[in-house]
């Protein structure tokens, strides 16, 4: 993976200023330190200290219908091929991409690089890392960037005042053990696991967005997202996660929100009684299913070189767990975000944010974020 990432560099490099090539590189590095001063232990449940995070991509067109894009990703997890797809494109109203990529689910997504927004960690429905109590929750819903194998289908449609986009997919999807009782998202992204799909069946997904210009300076975008399958080895565990998201922009003013929920079938094993936390329901039985939904509303005001950032952002999770798990059968997670993000002269962006985590199962903490990012 190394070598791969020195070879795109040079490659980058030396065409860098030759426009005829077809060829075009960017990248977004971020560095961001995290301080937990409510709790001296902090590295027992997120990964504070400083964390790097890096993304290299390269473009080329081969003609006005077809391209190649890869990209390199480094952070917590590891270089990580994040893209890898060739991309043709028949019309606005229809492309098809085949190979690896981030498949249409959700706003977020969209900008996850960490020059693309303002705070230095993600929505806690997309979480990957950086959240406190990451283990006990096994992260968020969907991490982002999800990035997986595949080929999705996509397309848009411009009209006056706005434009309606679509996109459905089949992908490896996300992987687990045989008595898995969650997501595996270690070995869903793994690089030793040669990013093959574990049970030889596809997830399929699908998103619909649509834009409307309100005013010659304001603009609205809805969209609905969802994805199922399976993702165990033997195709016996199911799950399925479904989402909605709205985005208004006044000037270069927006105000955020999406909601996010996933059902997820668990392992019963052999006694169930041993295994998980609570007994079972009113008719006898264990229930193999669990709840977990997640939202975030957030707002960035800009003023000057300066934007201001305020974000209401929580977890749930409805039903039963592990026995040795902190969890109850009913958590949740509220924080509270404020934070400024400055933008020098160079381009590179300074960002500092404070947050309250309110826990129902857990002491409340106190976060505190200082990063440094830049696209390049």
């Amino acid at each position: 993976m190394v070598l791969a990432l020195v070879m795109l560099l040079g490659t980058a490099k030396s065409r860098a200023d030759d426009s005829s090539s077809g060829r075009t590189f960017a990248g977004s590095l971020q560095l961001d330190y995290l301080s937990v001063p409510t709790d001296r232990h902090a590295r027992d449940t997120t990964l504070d200290g400083a964390t790097v995070e890096l993304s290299l991509k390269l473009t080329k067109d081969f003609s006005k219908d077809f391209s190649a894009s890869v990209k390199v990703c480094f952070a917590c997890h590891g270089f990580e091929a994040g893209m890898a797809f060739v991309e043709y494109r028949a019309a606005d109203e229809l492309r098809i991409k085949v190979g690896r990529m981030t498949p249409a689910f959700g706003s977020f997504p969209l900008r996850h690089d960490p020059a693309n927004h303002l705070t230095s960690d993600k929505p806690l429905p997309y979480d990957m890392g950086r959240m406190i109590r990451r283990n006990d929750w096994n992260e968020g819903i969907l991490p982002a960037p999800w990035v997986d194998n595949g080929i999705e289908v996509a397309g848009t449609h411009f009209m006056d005042g706005g434009q309606l986009d679509y996109a459905v997919y089949a992908v490896s999807g996300p992987k687990g053990t045989p008595d898995a009782v969650d997501f595996d998202f270690v070995e869903s992204r793994s690089p030793s696991q040669y990013y093959v799909d574990n049970n030889s069946e596809p997830s399929l997904g699908a998103r619909i967005s649509g834009s409307i210009d309100l005013t010659d300076s304001s603009i609205l975008v809805v969209g609905a997202s969802g994805m199922a399958g399976h993702y165990d080895a033997e195709r016996k565990l199911g799950f399925m996660i479904a989402g909605g998201d709205a985005v208004l922009q006044v000037g270069s003013a927006y105000l955020r929100a999406e909601y996010l929920i996933r059902r997820t079938q668990m392992a019963l094993g052999d006694n169930p009684a041993t295994t998980f936390k609570y007994g079972p329901g009113a008719n006898g039985k264990f229930d193999d299913w669990f709840l977990k939904d997640g939202f975030y509303v957030e707002g960035e005001l800009p003023v000057g070189s300066t934007s201001l950032i305020a974000r209401w952002d929580g977890l749930r999770r409805d039903g039963n767990v592990l026995a040795a798990s902190p969890l109850s059968s009913y958590s949740r997670i509220f924080r509270y975000t404020a934070g400024v993000a400055v933008k020098l002269k160079s381009g590179i962006r300074i960002k500092s944010s404070v947050e309250l985590y309110d826990f129902s199962d857990f002491q409340d903490e106190l976060a505190v974020h200082l990063g440094v990012a830049t696209p390049f």
